[in-house]
């Protein structure tokens, strides 16, 4: 379980972030055409998963416009925008927003992937959403960077979570 805060209040995910090293647990994830996506089905691409509570708040948002301008020039990089929102709602922000270099997807079915990558809020006010992190894996789906960022409200750390792309 880690702790972070949210506007300087305490609450707990549902464990830890996979560690630095190790072969990220494949997730089934709804994308904007309701398919289902596999982390297998982006086998040979570096991956930044950037995860957060919601598409519809300041920060969460920001979060995807900065990741589509900067990941999504790199090559062989694709980067997961992943929320419990619906599909639709993913689909609509990136729409009007004009970006085309994240791919969304959706927690919303069965929140498995945020128990899976011990990231769920387990209380407070967001509790079963996803906390705010980031992961980033190389070809092969071995994690080479995370960030559990410790106060929701902030922005992740681009610049290190890049970093790690290019090593």
């Amino acid at each position: 379980m880690a702790t972070v805060t949210l506007k300087g209040n305490p609450i707990n995910t549902s464990g830890q972030l996979p560690k630095v090293g190790t072969k990220a647990p494949d997730f089934s994830l709804t994308a904007t055409d309701l398919s289902t996506k596999k982390l297998s089905d982006f086998a040979g691409s570096r991956l930044v998963l950037n995860i957060f509570p919601s598409i519809d708040t300041g920060t969460c948002a920001q979060s995807v416009r900065q990741f589509n301008k900067e990941a999504g020039q790199l090559k062989n990089t694709k980067v997961l925008c992943i929320s419990h929102d619906l599909p639709f709602a993913h689909a609509r922000f990136c729409g009007a927003e004009g970006l085309e270099n994240v791919i969304s997807l959706s927690d919303f079915k069965d929140g498995s992937f945020g128990k899976t990558y011990g990231l769920n809020f387990v209380d407070g006010p967001l509790e079963a959403l996803h906390a705010r992190c980031v992961i980033v894996l190389d070809e092969n789906g071995t994690v080479l960077y995370t960030q559990q960022v410790g106060e929701i409200v902030d922005e992740p750390n681009y610049k290190d979570a890049l970093k790690a792309l290019q090593a």
